[in-house]
């Protein structure tokens, strides 16, 4: 894939769609497509943080370990980011998540992630509402799951 097919593939995500040209370049040229298959990792729960990944194809397991095992606690599909909470945070990967068929995601890494938020007020708004809808979804699953307990207490 060339530079200007790969701009134009950055510029129909609604997160990037209003960069302009030059910043879709660099960004082209800092970040990676990257294609996985079926149950392939894309990262580990306690890896290091030193990327973000965005759903392009596809869609992704986000993977909770427990006592009893692991099991998908969400999925993730087109437009979506993933890793970008320990990022933020500086912490370690605080779940694993593997491709769910074949998938494609662009892989930034931490610092051009940060520098791409901090210096891009729309792309920033973004990335909180996306933060936000998780935080709900998560708060929706605990309620759900404290009221399971509670039948069963």
């Amino acid at each position: 894939m060339d530079i200007h097919q790969e701009v134009d593939l950055l510029r129909k995500i609604p997160m990037l769609a209003r960069l302009d040209t030059s910043k879709l370049k660099l960004l082209a040229f800092t970040s990676r497509l990257m294609h996985y298959e079926d149950g392939e990792v894309l990262f580990s729960i306690n890896d290091p943080a030193d990327s973000v990944y965005l759903v392009i194809e596809g869609e992704v397991e986000i993977m909770a370990t427990t006592k009893a095992g692991d099991f998908t606690s969400v999925v993730r599909g087109v437009n979506s980011l993933v890793g970008e909470m320990a990022v933020i945070s500086k912490s370690r990967r605080s779940a694993t998540v593997r491709a769910s068929g074949h998938v494609a995601a662009l892989c930034m890494e931490g610092s051009i992630f940060l520098q791409l938020i901090t210096s891009n007020p729309d792309v920033a708004l973004d990335v909180l509402r996306q933060l936000s809808d998780k935080l709900v979804e998560a708060h929706h699953t605990n309620e759900a799951l404290y009221s399971q307990l509670e039948l069963h207490s």
